[in-house]
């Protein structure tokens, strides 16, 4: 355990924080997740806003970076388009 207030304070912002990157973290594989389990192209491309919005906020608030959430943007619709095709 810290000793100092400020080391204090510094572990009740890191618990906070983690927290909330779990919760965003959570959002956006739900989604994902979701999104392949879809039964139909509409339904798919409903929830697939929804992954991207999560994937969005997430990278906005520092969870995982820009390029990351673009690249798992792209193979989620990759996947869609493919079952689509079939």
């Amino acid at each position: 355990m810290p000793n100092k207030d400020n080391a204090k304070k510094a572990l009740r912002q890191a618990k906070k924080k983690a927290i909330l990157n779990q919760t965003y973290k959570d959002k956006f594989r739900d989604a994902i997740k979701k999104t392949a389990k879809a039964a139909s192209k509409e339904e798919a491309l409903k929830i697939v806003r929804l992954a991207q919005k999560a994937l969005d906020k997430a990278a906005k608030h520092g969870v995982i970076k820009k390029n990351t959430a673009a690249r798992r943007l792209s193979r989620l619709m990759k996947k869609i388009n493919k079952t689509v095709k079939k």
